[in-house]
């Protein structure tokens, strides 16, 4: 099978194609013959070698975990798939590939009405949302600030916030302002005279910050909540020398909210972006995208 490689810790460059085995599952697994996957910043942060004391590599390595596709052979002792179902979620081997191998208890069935890359588009962001909501304990009536609300993460995070109850402030970029709104937040532009322009459309302050974009936000985070409790941020590496909470906690993985929330992205009740599609052979290109930073939606690497 084809597959996406590195071979030594480094930038984009060092991601090639090569020829893999295709893998066959064990216990509780089952093969997937991949069709879609979720390009998330960790994987960058892992193929440069920054994220080792977190998740140790043993290399080559073949990047990603995050997969849509079907089901192509089960493991002994899996009863709840069979070859040809439609599914998405987590992978257990790299995910740049054209067959993944994934635990059974981590896959939810692929609603008809969504396509292939907002299905890849929706683990790890609604798992990451729900994650970090929990960890605020955002509750209604509240007030919640999200830095780079229209990325993969903040999208969902927007919307689950505002199906709690809770009001959602989303700062963004001047050309996703709109887009923000939509989804149901008070969209502002991050950067400059920021605690001032949120103090003046929540005067009443706000009771909890997600930063999701990782761009130098949290010192103004601190200074709108008077302190470092209730603020949590997913992309900031600074995080532990302001006393702010890094959520790099264990992800849940809970199948049965993966299908709950891909009905409702099915139906229209979730929205899920796509920022950009690549093939899998440009997998090195879309990290590079990644890399530069956080745009709207998720990237995408589509598998023939």
């Amino acid at each position: 099978m084809k597959a996406i490689v590195f071979d030594t810790f480094g930038g984009t460059e060092v991601l090639h194609e090569a020829a893999a085995e295709i893998p066959e599952p064990g216990p509780g697994q089952v093969r997937v013959r991949v069709r879609a996957v979720g390009v998330n910043p960790v994987d960058g942060k892992i193929r440069s070698g920054t994220m080792e004391a977190v998740f140790p590599t043993t290399l080559p390595a073949v990047p990603g975990g995050e997969i849509a596709g079907i089901v192509d052979a089960v493991g002994e002792g899996v009863d709840r798939l069979k070859a040809g179902d439609e599914v998405l979620g987590w992978s257990d081997t790299g995910a740049y590939a054209q067959y993944a191998l994934a635990g059974a208890a981590v896959l939810a069935p692929k609603p008809a009405g969504l396509d292939w890359t907002h299905a890849a588009a929706l683990p790890v962001a609604s798992d990451g949302a729900d994650r970090v909501l929990d960890l605020l304990d955002v509750q209604a009536g509240e007030t919640l600030l999200i830095h780079g609300a229209a990325g993969a993460l903040g999208t969902v995070a927007v919307q689950l916030a505002v199906a709690r109850g809770a009001r959602v402030i989303g700062t963004a970029g001047p050309a996703n302002q709109s887009y923000v709104t939509s989804l149901g937040a008070t969209a502002l532009v991050y950067g400059r005279d920021l605690v001032e322009r949120v103090r003046a459309v929540a005067p009443e302050g706000v009771d909890a910050v997600l930063d999701a974009a990782g761009k130098g936000a949290l010192e103004d985070s601190i200074t709108l909540r008077g302190g470092t409790d209730r603020i949590v941020t997913t992309a900031d590496f600074r995080a532990r020398e302001l006393g702010v909470v890094f959520a790099e906690g264990p992800q849940r993985r809970s199948a049965a909210r993966l299908a709950e929330l891909a009905r409702q992205a099915a139906d229209g009740e979730l929205v899920t972006t796509v920022g950009a599609t690549y093939p899998l052979a440009e997998a090195a290109r879309a990290q590079q995208a990644g890399d530069a930073g956080h745009g709207r939606g998720k990237r995408v690497l589509t598998v023939d």
